[in-house]
């Protein structure tokens, strides 16, 4: 048991000694006292020690966040068997070893079943509030890991991004200072034209690289340029078709997509006049498709692959369509997802914990109500049976309200606790299946 405990068990003891044996004792001697501290020592620590030890046993073998209907279920099955265990054995010794007040026949036939059933409730009192004290810890508890983690999460997602989009400036420079250099051995007078070009398209690229996506529109035009400069270096060796939807140019793609395959293309495969490199750009479903006639050219160094796994990685994050890239004897074909709308990442995360916040908001506020209406029934019920014992005890009628809002605070726990709930979640999930199925 931890200090804290035993200091706060040690009050409670010495309060209620204090309490019954100034307005209960009639001789107020010092060995009733002696006694009074005893039997309210015993009651403190036996009823709030053993709840106390319960719960502490419950919470590390079966804890709320992984196991809350589990756990609810043996909560409410050891805190009645358990309680009325401790309390018949501290009625037991108060009334038949200290106080002498009744033999064991006595005990046990039935004379102290009032004292005993109030002293029960009480003791359920407070198991009620030690296992809502540790729900409530353990829910405040999960909440600030999910909160940490998501923030980790994030904050490794923008990382990542950024990562990815730092690549694209030294990707674009390294690949097009490589073409310049062929040129200029080639056709100064087309790398002077080149280094114009390259200067308006790498502009471009500076603006549209810190953006995550990009309508196919600008990406297609900023393409076009592209494959022009390509053109000038390889002449009739390279063609290029463009088919793309009209209605597809306000949707939208990764930024600098196009133009990363394209590098691909050229990277990759050999052009001369008699055998063209064709290079197609085209509309097929949801998607963009960049394809290529197969003309593998054999490579000294092995390729770094930035291009490819670049544009996978960005579409990763930004979406959960995959990029498909299809390849055979003849063809070489990568197809892009094309995105109806801007889909925020950061906003879709915070939809979807808006929503589990808002679960857990309300499950919190229904097991809030649960332990509330258990809270109240172990206060007033107690109340009701002594009210009745005083004032008409030989007319029993607390069995009444006891027994009718103890059959309410069982229905209120089995629909709390998804006794009830998850046959009715069962049945929604399966029209809703077949509602999907007609429609299909």
């Amino acid at each position: 048991m931890k200090r804290k405990n035993f200091i706060t068990l040690c009050w409670i003891s010495l309060a209620t000694s204090m309490f019954f044996f100034f307005v209960f004792t009639d001789e107020k001697t010092l060995e009733n006292f002696m006694l009074t501290i005893a039997i309210s020592s015993m009651y403190s620590f036996v009823l709030g020690a053993g709840n106390g030890l319960i719960n502490d046993f419950l919470n590390k073998k079966f804890p709320w966040s992984e196991a809350t209907t589990k756990r609810a279920v043996i909560s409410i099955v050891s805190i009645l068997s358990a309680n009325i265990i401790l309390v018949y054995f501290c009625n037991y010794m108060n009334f038949v070893v200290f106080q002498k007040a009744a033999t064991t026949e006595e005990y046990f036939t039935g004379k102290y079943n009032y004292i005993n059933w109030f002293t029960i409730n009480i003791a359920l009192l407070i198991s009620a509030f030690l296992h809502a004290k540790g729900f409530m810890e353990e829910l405040k508890k999960t909440s600030k890991k999910e909160v940490v983690e998501q923030k980790l999460i994030a904050k490794s997602a923008n990382a990542q991004f950024e990562s990815l989009k730092n690549q694209l400036d030294p990707h674009f420079l390294f690949n097009s200072l490589n073409v310049l250099s062929s040129l200029i051995d080639e056709n100064p007078r087309q790398a002077q034209k080149f280094t114009a070009s390259m200067s308006k398209i790498y502009r471009y690229v500076l603006e549209q690289k810190d953006k995550e996506l990009v309508t196919v529109e600008d990406e297609l035009e900023f393409a076009k340029t592209y494959c022009e400069l390509l053109k000038t270096r390889f002449e009739d060796s390279v063609d290029f078709i463009f088919d793309v939807k009209k209605e597809d140019y306000r949707r939208f793609v990764v930024p600098l997509s196009l133009q990363l395959l394209l590098e691909n293309c050229i990277k990759h495969n050999f052009a001369t006049s008699s055998k063209p490199l064709i290079i197609k750009i085209y509309s097929e479903n949801d998607t963009l498709c960049i394809e290529n006639n197969l003309q593998v050219r054999e490579q000294i160094k092995e390729s770094s692959g930035i291009g490819l796994a670049n544009i996978v990685q960005r579409y990763a994050l930004l979406t959960k369509k995959n990029v498909f890239i299809e390849k055979s004897e003849d063809y070489f074909k990568v197809k892009l997802p094309v995105l109806s709308a801007k889909p925020n990442v950061v906003t879709e995360k915070t939809n979807d914990e808006d929503q589990a916040y808002e679960r857990a908001q309300k499950r919190v506020k229904e097991l809030k109500s649960f332990y509330g209406n258990l809270i109240s029934y172990c206060i007033i019920i107690p109340f009701l049976i002594i009210l009745n014992l005083i004032t008409s005890p030989r007319n029993i009628w607390f069995y009444w309200p006891m027994l009718g809002w103890g059959i309410g605070l069982v229905a209120h726990g089995m629909s709390v606790f998804a006794i009830g709930k998850s046959w009715e979640e069962k049945k929604i999930r399966e029209i809703l299946e077949k509602q999907n199925h007609f429609k299909n």
